[in-house]
């Protein structure tokens, strides 16, 4: 995946790998978020979130909506804001929350072979990967990318919550 220093403004989404020194999925790929605060919505902690991690101010008027909660095995329940950005270049990771910064094509989720369903013992749903480049994005990252392609690029209605995650993600 290209990183941010090979920006192109073709409609993309903004992917992070998750910084080496952090306490919970280090190393992982991401989406900007976080946390809600109190007296927080949820696109209120998308819009501060992408402010903190990556240096993106766009205004309420950019959110578009949500995709599906989705609980995780590590006991977090997250919730997908979709946020419109254009094709900001000012992108400036947060080093001690974001590694990498990478702009992934939208036309790379409609590749052929995605998504990926995989069995692991001790599941009982598939797992859900997303190939991207070379590579492919676990679940819950890739539930998130899979069904904005779905509803979002494609139209079609899909529920995710249901996929479960690789062993890797279970702590």
């Amino acid at each position: 995946m290209p990183a941010h220093a090979d920006w192109q403004t073709d409609a993309a989404l903004l992917l992070t790998r998750r910084a080496a020194g952090l306490r919970a999925h280090a190393g992982q790929w991401a989406l900007p978020g976080g946390r809600i605060d109190a007296g927080e919505t949820a696109e209120d902690a998308a819009l501060r979130e992408l402010a903190e991690e990556v240096a993106l101010r766009p205004g309420a008027a950019a959110v578009l909506g949500r995709l599906d909660d989705y609980a995780t095995r590590s006991g977090y329940v997250i919730t997908p804001v979709v946020v419109a950005v254009g094709a900001a270049r000012e992108v400036q990771p947060n080093p001690a929350e974001v590694a990498s910064v990478h702009r992934v094509p939208v036309s790379e989720l409609l590749r052929a072979d995605a998504p990926i369903l995989n069995h692991v013992a001790g599941a009982e749903h598939p797992v859900l990967r997303m190939p991207l480049g070379t590579r492919w994005i676990a679940a819950p990252t890739a539930a998130f990318l899979y069904q904005f392609r779905e509803v979002c690029v494609l139209g079609r209605p899909t529920r995710v919550a249901h996929f479960d995650q690789p062993r890797f993600a279970w702590q």
